[in-house]
Order: structure tokens, then C-alpha cells, then sequence
């Protein structure tokens, strides 16, 4: 036999080593002999090989002889028969457990079988065991799972057909099982070109996850003591990215049918992810679907459906979904949300999607959850016209058109905020018409008296000057109006065009009442502007000019008690329409006391320009960072802002940030730094609210 080892690798020394560490190095191998359950007889063979190497290369003569045929490409050890197996033990001992179990393995096949019941049987079965778990533990250090799991099926195998060493093939077997998740993780991880491979992974994991009794792990199984709960759902969420959103819903889909009620959301969220992505509004309908029939406890499932209805333009549903939800403080937060209820769906819709629908595909990589593009898309529109079409032609038949029923605004305001919404009333492809809900089969259309007779009418006569308004009016009614197919396609929202149509009418009195009050503002300001001037001429001189920052329309002395506190002043902006330096104002003071306040600098008072949601969660911050024993040293400069969009109780601004953080130790060690380069892009959302101008939200990387 022909061993793939040199003389000073069976040792243990290198090349160049000198004739004391080559005796030094033989006595400790001799020393250090295997305990594993080797005969002596092959123990003794392994001592003699190992004096015969180092009489070899302590021999100078010999040596010099030795590396001469070396460096002419000899390579490998030629033993003898009785010695095979102690040079594979060296072989073993030297680093090389695969190649040491390749042969032992091909040793104890026909026609090289070993007489039954020989020493030389018994330990060539127990070096195969050994190095087939070695060179297993030496695949998973590269991350080779797959391969380290064939070195142990292998071992397995050769011990179930020997009939030999139960205990320690139980061990293989063990470790076979512990290491099916990262064969997962292997098989799938790969390019989806070695398509073998991951459908091999994917038919591992379904099996594995019915073995557990589903997603939530129901029964005791093999992998119970290897992957709990907690170790279980970990290992899925590395598992995710590397399947297809179609793969996720086959997989749950087919789990759900099993009983996995968690499969079923995962399955519904995954039609959902389908639905937007590729733009195939059908599957939403498979997702409600889905969503309506789970029972899962704690789950408040009326926002998300609500989320589906707004995809598909029916408005007036979604709108009563999120007003049916149990949870309070969501009703809260739309009850007191300073714009209109529908631009804060919008907003919570792509929050979902963003963060809970789209995340974990492969195949699905979206940076900007865009609504207009969804409703501007040709094939949703079609879609939706037919849905509403197909919903006329079903619900509003001449029989039932003899029932209608016509109610006053009021009473529409009451149904749609104060009535308990029953998602079982609509049909799966039958959304009803905008006024009501389904009573005995039949729709109630519930329309204003006055916007049925007068706002038809002189729908034409305003619809030039509503065209122009529809562009400010765009925050109020959210970015689906945007599009005037849609809205000339739905019953719905032909009723809010009309609608639209007397608020622009009002909104025109209303600007014109603002702009007398503006007038009498300005007024008041000239007879003040001496003294302000004065009082920025005082100061000014001194002042540092690098703390200086101007401030339109504020007084010289917000700017001395900057200085004095190290932060910006809570001071409001009440005028109708602010300039972009009035809005970069308020920017200033929120990151100026931000930072103060989160490197524990005193407390925060920004109720006047802030929204008190955006302080307690800065609140809370503060309070976490307390309990770690850290604070934060913030570093913020504006380089440039740029205005979005201005309406009369909305502004959105798009920031460019210099920034950087430090998250230090209470004694001043540092724990983190974060640098963003070259700038922060940040959206800030301001709102007008009780008669001046407050931060609502902020979006990063926007």
C-alpha cells in the first residue's frame, strides 16, 4: 500500500527541522498513543514505523538520500502488508481523516475484505469511524456540509454492513441528525443553476419541518434535542432569503394543508409579496382569502386586509377594515394622525409592506415601496375595472336597484366610523359598492341628497378650477387620486372627485380669509421689525459667527439662549407658508436637542414643533440607553434641503445629512462609531396642527 504521506509528516515535523526535534517530536508520538480501542498488535506496528522514520531522517547519510528523492517527485509511503493499517493510524494522527477513511473504506470492501473476526478487520472498521466523523468535523470547519454529511452517511453505512461498534454509530448518527440544518442551509445557499442541489434542500426542509410537527414544532422528534423552538425559528430566518417567493408559497401552502396554521400567514404574506412585486392583483384576493379563513391567536387581522383593499382602489372598505381593528393603538394613531385618515393607510400600508411583506426572497429586491406606480400600472387598472364592473353587473341588478335606499351624510359618517366592520360580508372578486355594507344578499348604496342633485350638476361648471386644486388636495386624499383613470373607473371615487370638487370651492374662501390674516401679520411684524433689527445688531456682536444660523421672522435673542443652553429654542412657526429656511429652522432644533438629550445633556421640550408620538419615542430611547449604561455623542450638519411637496397642512422636505454617532460607555469608553458617507438622505413629514407647524414622522434612506 502506497500512503499519501512523507516521512516527515508521519513524524509530525517539518522539512527543515534538525535531528533533536525529530527525537523529540518521535517521543512524543510514542508517548501519545490512541486510546480509542486498537489492538496492540497494530499499536506495536505504529511505534515501529515511527522509529524507523526518525532513525531515517536522523541519519544524515540517509536523510540527504531521502530528500534527493523528494525533490525528483517521489512522493507517498510504500508499506508492507502487515503495516497498512498503523501507517493509516499515522495518516489519521497527521492531519488527513478524508484520506485515511477512503481507504480504510476501500480496504474493507471485496476482494481486500479482511478475514472475519481478524485484528486487522477489527481495527480497519474502527479507523473508519473514527476518520469518517474526523473528516465530517473538517468539512463543517470549511462550512461543507453537504459534504461532511456524506463522510458520515458512509461511516453509518460501513458500520450497519460490518455489524460492528453500535455505540459509536449511534454517535454518527446523532451527528448526522444535528447537522441537517446546515445541510439545508448548504443545498439552498448555492446558485440557483445547480438546480439538483436545491430541490435536494428544499425536499430536506419540508421534510423536516413535518417531522417537527409543522412551523410551530408540535411533535417530539429525532431533532427535538438538537433544535429547539427558538434554535428552529432562527435557523428559518437564514433559510428564507435563499428561497423564490413561488417556493414560499408552495411550501406553505402545502404546510398549511398539514395543519401549520403560522404556515398559512406565512403563505398569505408570501401571495401577498407575489401580488405587488409582479403585479398580479388575483393573488391578493388568494391572500385575503387565506387571512379570513386563519385563527391565530393575538392576530388583529382587519389592518392587513384593510392593506389589500387599498391596493385594489376600494377605498370606503379599507378605510372601515382599520376602524374595525382591536388594537387601540392603531385607531389611535389614525384618530389623531394630523392629516387625512387616508394618506396615514397609504403610509401604513407601505410601511407593511416594506418591512413585513417584501423582506426574505430571493427573487424579490424592492428599495422604494412606490404606490403610484402600483395604481399607475396598466394591468391593475384594467383589473380593477373589470372587479368593479363584475361587481355591477352581480350586485346592482334591476331588482335590487328598487331598493335603494338614500341616506343623509351624517348617517354615512356614522356607518363608516362607528359601525363594527364584518369582513364575512364581502365576497372573495364581489367588492360592494361605495356606501355600505350587504344586508340580505342585496347592497345598500347610501348617498347624500345634496351631492346626488346639486354636485352632478355642476360637476362640469368646476371642473376646469378642481384640476388645478388637485395637486394640493393630493395629501388630503392620498396618492391614489393621482391617477384620473382610476378615478374616472370607479364608482367610488367619482363620488370623492365631487366631493373634491366643493372642498377646492371652499378651499379658495378659505385662502383668501388666510391671506387677510396674513396681511394683518405682516402688518404687525413691519411695526416690530426696529426692534427685532435692534436686538440682532446687540447680539450679534457677541456671538461667535461660526453658532451663528439665521432664522427668518425670529427675534435676535432665540439665538443668545442657544447659546447659553448649547441647543436651538422650541419656537413656533405659525404662518401659513413657510420659506424653506423657516422649515430648515425646524430641522435645527429638533437635531440640535436630539443630540443634547441623548448624550444626557439635560430634558427635551419640543411639544410646540414636535408631535408628541416623535418626543415619547425619543423618550424611550433615552430611558433604554439609561438602563444599558451607554450615551450617544451625535454629530449633524445640513448640507443641503430640498422641498418635496406644500400644501396647506402638509410639507414634506428631503434632507441631505452630514452625520455621525458615537455610543460610549457612561465612563467615556467607546463601544460603537457610525459614519455615514458622504450624507444621510432624510425625509422629514411637518404637519399644521393647532395653528403652527409641527414634525410629524422622518424617513431615513429616502
Amino acid at each position: 500500500m502506497e500512503l499519501p504521506l512523507d516521512h516527515f509528516r508521519l513524524i509530525g515535523v517539518s522539512p527543515s527541522a534538525t535531528s533533536e526535534e525529530i527525537l523529540r517530536a518521535f517521543q512524543l508520538r510514542l508517548d501519545k498513543t490512541p486510546d480509542e480501542g486498537f489492538t496492540y498488535e497494530v499499536l506495536t506496528q505504529r511505534s515501529e514505523l515511527l522509529r524507523l522514520t526518525a532513525d531515517l531522517l536522523t541519519d544524515q547519510d540517509s536523510r540527504r538520500e531521502y530528500e534527493n528523492l523528494l525533490l525528483n517527485g517521489a512522493s507517498g509511503l510504500d508499506l508492507s502488508s502487515n503495516r497498512e493499517v498503523a501507517g493509516l493510524i499515522l495518516l489519521w494522527e497527521s492531519g488527513s481523516p478524508k484520506e485515511a477513511f477512503k481507504i480504510a473504506k476501500k480496504a474493507l470492501q471485496p476482494p481486500q475484505t479482511p478475514a472475519l473476526g481478524s485484528s486487522r478487520e477489527s481495527d480497519l472498521t474502527l479507523l473508519a469511524a473514527l476518520t469518517s466523523r474526523d473528516a465530517a468535523i473538517q468539512e463543517q470547519e470549511q462550512r461543507s456540509y453537504s459534504k461532511a454529511a456524506d463522510f458520515l452517511q458512509d461511516g453509518i453505512q460501513l458500520l450497519q454492513r460490518m455489524g460492528k461498534l453500535g455505540e459509536l454509530r449511534k454517535n454518527l448518527e446523532e451527528d448526522l441528525v444535528s447537522l441537517l440544518p446546515y445541510r439545508i442551509l448548504d443545498l439552498l445557499s448555492r446558485d440557483l443553476k445547480d438546480s439538483e442541489s436545491h430541490k435536494k434542500g428544499l425536499s430536506m426542509l419540508e421534510n423536516l419541518i413535518i417531522k417537527r410537527g409543522g412551523l410551530e414544532g408540535k411533535n417530539k422528534s429525532e431533532y427535538s434535542n438538537f433544535l429547539n423552538q427558538q434554535e428552529f425559528e432562527s435557523f428559518f430566518q437564514q433559510i428564507k432569503p435563499f428561497l423564490t417567493v413561488q417556493e414560499q408559497i408552495d411550501l406553505f401552502l402545502e404546510l398549511q394543508k398539514k395543519g401549520s396554521s403560522e404556515a398559512g400567514f406565512l403563505a398569505f404574506l408570501s401571495l401577498t409579496a407575489i401580488g405587488f412585486a409582479r403585479r398580479k392583483p388575483e393573488k391578493l384576493f388568494e391572500a385575503r382569502k387565506i387571512l379570513k379563513k386563519l385563527n391565530l391567536s393575538g392576530l388583529d387581522s382587519m389592518p392587513l386586509i384593510g392593506c389589500l383593499d387599498l391596493l385594489l382602489a376600494d377605498i370606503d372598505q379599507s378605510l372601515a377594515r382599520f376602524l374595525s381593528s382591536s388594537d387601540e393603538k392603531l385607531k389611535d394613531w389614525l384618530n389623531s394622525y394630523p392629516g387625512e385618515k387616508l394618506e396615514a393607510i397609504c403610509i401604513f400600508c407601505a410601511n407593511w409592506l416594506e418591512n413585513d411583506v417584501l423582506v426574505g426572497y430571493r427573487d424579490i429586491d424592492f428599495k422604494e415601496i412606490d404606490l403610484d406606480s402600483w395604481f399607475e400600472d396598466r394591468e391593475i387598472q384594467e383589473f380593477i375595472e373589470q372587479l368593479e364592473n363584475k361587481s355591477n353587473r352581480t350586485i346592482l341588478n334591476p331588482r335590487s336597484q328598487n331598493q335603494l335606499k338614500l341616506k343623509t351624510q351624517e348617517s354615512k359618517k356614522d356607518l363608516n366610523m362607528d359601525t363594527e366592520f364584518n369582513s364575512d360580508n364581502v365576497e372573495e372578486g364581489r367588492l360592494p359598492l361605495p356606501g355600505g355594507v350587504r344586508e340580505d344578499g342585496q347592497q345598500i348604496i347610501e348617498e347624500n341628497i345634496y351631492t346626488d342633485e346639486i354636485v352632478k350638476n355642476k360637476a362640469i361648471q368646476f371642473y376646469k378650477y378642481a384640476i388645478e386644486k388637485v395637486a394640493e388636495l393630493k395629501f388630503i386624499f392620498g396618492e391614489v387620486l393621482e391617477n384620473k383613470r382610476i378615478v374616472a373607473r370607479s364608482h367610488y371615487l367619482t363620488y370623492l372627485y365631487a366631493f373634491l370638487i366643493l372642498f377646492a370651492f371652499g378651499l379658495g374662501v378659505s385662502f383668501l380669509r388666510n391671506n387677510f390674516k396674513k396681511s394683518l401679520q405682516e402688518k404687525e411684524i413691519i411695526e416690530n421689525s426696529s426692534i427685532i433689527n435692534e436686538n440682532k445688531i446687540n447680539f450679534k456682536k457677541e456671538l461667535n459667527q461660526d453658532d451663528m444660523r439665521q432664522i427668518p421672522d425670529k427675534p435676535a435673542m432665540i439665538l443668545s439662549e442657544r447659546i447659553e443652553k448649547n441647543s436651538f429654542l422650541a419656537e413656533e412657526i405659525t404662518t401659513t407658508s413657510p420659506s424653506i429656511e423657516q422649515i430648515k429652522y425646524l430641522v435645527n432644533t429638533w437635531l440640535d436637542n436630539k443630540r443634547n438629550f441623548l448624550a444626557g445633556k439635560g430634558e427635551i421640550n419640543l411639544s410646540k414643533i414636535v408631535q408628541n408620538g416623535l418626543i415619547n419615542r425619543l423618550t424611550k430611547e433615552r430611558q433604554l440607553d439609561i438602563q444599558k449604561g451607554i450615551y450617544k455623542d451625535i454629530k449633524t450638519n445640513i448640507e443641503n434641503i430640498v422641498l418635496l411637496n406644500q400644501t396647506a397642512s402638509r410639507i414634506a422636505v428631503s434632507v441631505d445629512l452630514r452625520y455621525s454617532e458615537k455610543i460610549l460607555k457612561t465612563n467615556g469608553e467607546l463601544i460603537n462609531e457610525t459614519t455615514f458617507t458622504p450624507f444621510l438622505k432624510v425625509k422629514y413629514i411637518f404637519g399644521f396642527s393647532n395653528n403652527s407647524w409641527k414634525l410629524v414622522d422622518y424617513i431615513s434612506g429616502v
